[in-house]
Formats: C-alpha cells, structure tokens, sequence
C-alpha cells in the first residue's frame, strides 16, 4: 500500500481562496514595485492603449444602438471589458488597478518612495498610451464611419464627463476601481485563461454600464472626444476630470479594496 507523499492536488476547477489570493496579489505588488524602470514605463504605455481600445469598441458599440437605455450600456460594458483582458491576459501595467500594491505596502515589503515612483511613472506612461491611440484613431478617419455615428457618440461622452461635478467625478472614481481591483481580484482567483476573462468581464461590464468613472479610460475618451469636434474644452477641463476622478480611482482601490482585505487575511 502506497503512502500518501503530501497534500493531494487541488482541483483546477475551484478557484483559488480569498486568503490564497491575498497572498498572490502582494507578491505581484512586490515584483511590481520592483520593474526596471524601461519594462515599467512599455507596460504602461501598453496598458494606456490597451484600455483605449476598449474605450474605442465601447464607444462604436453604443453608436446608434436601439436596444434602448440600460441594454445599450451592457452592452458596451461587455465591449469595454476588452481594454482589462488585455492588460491582464497580454500582460502591462495599469495605474488603477497598481493601486493594489498598497497589500504589500501595508505589510512593510514595498516603500512608500516605491509605490508613488510605480504609480507616478504609470500614470504618465498609460497618459502616453492612451493618447497615442486617441490621435491614431483620429488619423485613421474610423470615427467618421457610419455617417460620422462614431464620431458623435464620442462627443457626447466627452461632454458628460467635462460636465461632471467635482465630487460626483470622485465618488464615480470611487466606484469604478471597486469594481476594477475586485475584476483583477477574481482574475487571479482563476486558473484558466476562459475562467480569468470571464471573472473581468462582469465587474468592468458594470462599472461601465452604471456609468462610473476611469481615470486611465478618460485619458483616451476625453481626447477623441476633442479631436472629433467637441468645442470649447481646453486641458484645464480635462485636467478638472482626470484629478477627481484619480483620487477617487485611488480611494476605491487602495482603500476599499486593498487595506480592506489585507486587514482580512493579511494584518499579524
């Protein structure tokens, strides 16, 4: 009779537990906060565009759609879902959801001086990367396509968020990276690629459709708002989005959702 050499294996199907998790995600915040700073700034500009691209599918996805009110956003929340499959399946650096990082400052394994250098260099490269694909998709003439139906739907999104007030542009933020840290929470609880997409597609699908805010997703769709005619918006208008609705980004996911469960399964 054989004896039993060690625990047996787990079941791939099962997910892994909330504790399991937790310790994942603060080993990936220490190897984060650890990236040479060249991988650093490419991931992140890889991530700007990657979630640009899903501002892009979102935005032809709502484009003249008669569904009606509420099934047209789930609809382009599912659309949106496809910029944090990229960063997590394809791989980058996302500001919003580095906010994550905090587990492992809490603990002590990652600085201060270290998570503000990976946020701060973050923000800038999804800024280039995001604005990149915003000027190439306005070169490109696609925004023109459908009568210009594309082209309208991003000037109207555009004016939404300029017009958004200080506090309701942070608590949105707030919301919103909830939701994306939670999306990222359950992507690492997954083992498989098909289980990972589908454990982001439900929290990005409706932080979208509820019409919360993304810092990272503003710095694209604000822009090609802009370029595809949207008058009388300077930087100081987009700047007066992007600042409330990082804070909020940061609170949502540092706080709500990092401190929150280091506290749960972390804290000694």
């Amino acid at each position: 009779m054989m004896e039993n050499s060690g625990p047996p294996p787990q079941n791939l199907n099962d997910a892994y537990a909330p504790a399991e998790v937790a310790h994942k995600v603060e080993t990936i915040g220490v190897a984060k906060a650890n990236l040479p700073l060249l991988k650093l700034l490419a991931l992140g500009v890889l991530a700007g565009a990657f979630i640009a691209f899903g501002g892009a599918f979102f935005t032809l996805t709502i484009s003249g759609s008669g569904l009606g009110f509420g099934p047209t956003r789930l609809l382009g929340g599912v659309a949106f879902s496809l910029g944090l499959i990229l960063v997590l399946i394809a791989g980058a650096e996302l500001f919003t959801g580095n906010n994550l990082i905090v587990m492992a400052w809490a603990d002590g394994k990652v600085t201060g001086s270290q998570l503000l250098r990976n946020w701060g260099l973050v923000f800038a490269a999804n800024f280039v990367g995001a604005m990149g694909v915003a000027l190439m998709m306005h070169w490109s003439g696609v925004l023109q396509i459908g009568d210009g139906a594309m082209a309208k739907t991003a000037i109207s999104i555009a004016s939404a968020k300029i017009d958004l007030g200080f506090w309701q542009a942070f608590m949105r933020g707030v919301l919103c990276n909830v939701l994306v840290c939670l999306a990222i929470w359950l992507c690492l609880a997954a083992h498989n690629v098909i289980g990972k997409i589908f454990a982001i597609i439900f929290p990005i699908t409706a932080f979208v459709a509820l019409g919360f805010e993304h810092s990272i997703a503003n710095m694209y769709l604000i822009p090609i708002g802009i370029l595809s005619g949207l008058q009388g918006v300077t930087a100081m208008d987009m700047l007066a989005n992007l600042v409330p609705v990082t804070l909020g980004n940061i609170v949502g996911g540092s706080v709500l959702v990092a401190l929150v469960y280091h506290v749960i399964y972390l804290r000694k």
